[in-house]
């Protein structure tokens, strides 16, 4: 799994369609895992003003809904969809419901998880825990 690249996963949007990352190419990544009723959830409220402050300089936010903790995000795809553009106005892209630890967890987590500087393998710990990429697709930080 680490010979694998950022920009050789996709992932599944909360809409439906496939998201490739290889468009994130030269671009700044933040990529999160959310959930819509925890005591962070507020922060999607900051990450939308990033969002909209740094887009048209290349940062792209990237939310992946996840229950994994205390069953904190319980809804369907279109109900966290829903949640997030009405109570935070959310425009930066979400994703299907991910699994962030254990042996379901998403490839891509099991990646960002493996190759972080400072945090290899270490589970993630709870809702709202970031990974940034840089502009050649490299994991620099876990927040």
């Amino acid at each position: 799994m680490n010979d694998k690249s950022f920009y050789d996963f996709s992932a599944t949007e909360i809409a439906g369609g496939v998201y490739d990352f290889k468009q994130l190419k030269g671009k700044t990544v933040l990529i999160v895992n959310t959930a819509s009723k925890c005591g962070f959830t507020p922060q999607f409220e900051g990450l939308e003003k990033l969002h909209q402050k740094f887009k048209e300089r290349g940062l792209v936010i990237l939310g992946f809904p996840c229950n994994q903790f205390l069953f904190q995000d319980p809804g369907t795809d279109e109900e966290i969809a829903s949640f997030c553009s009405l109570n935070f106005g959310v425009t930066f892209p979400m994703f299907h419901k991910t699994a962030v630890n254990g042996r379901k967890a998403d490839p891509l987590y099991r990646w960002l998880r493996t190759n972080t500087p400072g945090s290899k393998g270490a589970r993630i710990r709870w809702n709202f825990t970031k990974f940034l990429i840089d502009k050649e697709g490299n994991p620099v930080g876990r927040y």
